[in-house]
């Protein structure tokens, strides 16, 4: 009798792509002893300028299509891995791949934190999995923890260290006082920053992940939209400073909470005291904290971005795949929605806060500011007040508050900026306990 063998087509030759090439060909031997059935490599789905890369010049030129209906059309293909990025077409081919009964891997965080209720649901109709672990943290076991591991647990918060290129560029700000142009800069040469790093700066990836993370935590659809975001590229290296004084690291943090049924989505900088956990995952590392009601804390920690630890995840779905395929079920990671939940509104959140203001160098500004916030309930817990500029007679105004409430304190933000006294509101950052 023939030996079964599982089929798998491969889109994109990318880094990950290409990564997941090397460890399904260098590592047949050992992925055959996992599944229980030898893994093959049917065709890779591949770009023109793929073709010139040296990794594709080892390869056998057979393999290799152009021609998206020539990859579908190829027999013997059981499991699609997705490693193009972006929303299309990788949308499009995801969705054609679970409609034609194959079982689906992917790394790619926007389509999942978009469309996974969608690709989940048309996978149950087909009968087939979707896989996603390498779509938040890289090589860092998230998704897995999240619908097995954590399963009885009520989870009330997740805080997230999840875009390695931010937590480099914070790091290199904290340590060595470099403005945030010079960190960027930095960041582009080691090839940790892409040459247009707005996704990484600007937290729009840090959001796809937590879309994700939260959907599977609070069991309800959390959109890309839904959630509250800032990025760094406001940050001074006068804000480092601040903070190593007051005792805080800087951070860029994604942050998802429940209560009550409300869901609390934000991915913006933080204060968090120096001597937290978070506080010392530098350079490219990620880290994920969990909170859930009969584990505890549990931190998740290690490299989320780069060939090999993406590599590493997506090879593990291909296996996980292939088992499901071999003893014929389907149990790729999925969401599962309660009832009742509901998004809870950036105004209606709760933080301490920290103010840094440029203002006239003149008696009474203080009392001016402490009007504005007191008007509002925000009670002051510390100020530094330094001169700023002799010449020019500005101060600078750190101020730093108690708890208020986001509504009330963006009401004192505008009310500020329109104070005679006030040159400049320099920063303004949230302080995570």
């Amino acid at each position: 009798m023939k030996e079964r063998k599982i089929g798998v087509g491969l889109m994109g030759l990318g880094v990950v792509g290409g990564g997941v090439a090397r460890v399904l060909t260098d590592r047949a031997g050992l992925l055959t002893e996992r599944v229980g059935l030898p893994l093959v490599l049917r065709k890779v789905k591949v770009i023109e300028p793929d073709l010139a890369r040296p990794l594709a010049q080892e390869m056998d030129s057979s393999l290799f299509t152009t021609d998206a209906d020539e990859f579908f059309a190829t027999p013997g293909m059981d499991i699609v891995v997705e490693a193009i990025g972006g929303e299309e077409p990788a949308l499009r081919y995801l969705k054609r791949a679970l409609s034609a009964g194959k079982y689906v891997v992917t790394s790619n965080k926007e389509v999942i934190a978009k469309h996974g209720a969608e690709l989940l649901d048309l996978a149950r109709q087909r009968g087939v999995g979707v896989y996603f672990e390498a779509s938040v943290g890289g090589g860092i076991p998230l998704i897995a923890p999240f619908q097995h591991s954590l399963v009885a647990n009520r989870i009330a918060g997740i805080y997230a260290i999840i875009n390695g290129t931010t937590n480099y560029i914070l790091t290199r700000m904290a340590r060595d006082g470099v403005d945030f142009t010079s960190a960027l800069k930095k960041a582009q040469e080691l090839g940790y920053a892409e040459a247009n790093p707005e996704n990484d700066v600007e937290g729009i990836d840090a959001t796809y992940k937590l879309a994700i993370l939260a959907s599977l935590a609070f069991q309800t659809q959390v959109h890309p939209g839904d959630v509250y975001r800032e990025g760094i590229s406001r940050l001074s290296n006068r804000d480092f400073r601040y903070a190593r004084e007051l005792g805080y690291a800087i951070k860029l943090l994604a942050i998802a909470k429940e209560e009550n049924k409300e869901v609390e989505v934000r991915v913006h900088p933080v204060f968090i005291a120096e001597d937290s956990l978070l506080a010392k995952v530098d350079g490219v590392y990620n880290a994920v904290l969990v909170e859930g009601d009969l584990v505890g804390k549990v931190l998740f920690f290690g490299e989320g971005a780069g060939a090999l630890p993406t590599s590493s995840a997506v090879a593990a779905d291909v296996v996980a795949a292939a088992r499901d395929i071999a003893l014929g079920v389907s149990s790729g990671a999925g969401f599962s929605l309660e009832p009742g939940k509901v998004i809870k509104p950036m105004a209606e959140i709760e933080s301490r806060y920290y103010l840094r203001l440029n203002v006239a160098d003149r008696p009474g500004v203080l009392a001016q500011v402490s009007r504005v916030l007191g008007d509002r309930l925000i009670s002051i817990s510390s100020v530094i007040q330094q001169l700023a500029d002799e010449v020019a007679q500005t101060a600078e105004i750190v101020i730093m508050t108690h708890p208020a409430g986001e509504a009330a304190m963006q009401s004192a933000l505008g009310e500020l900026a329109e104070l005679p006294v006030i040159k400049e509101i320099s920063s303004f950052i949230r302080v995570e306990a």
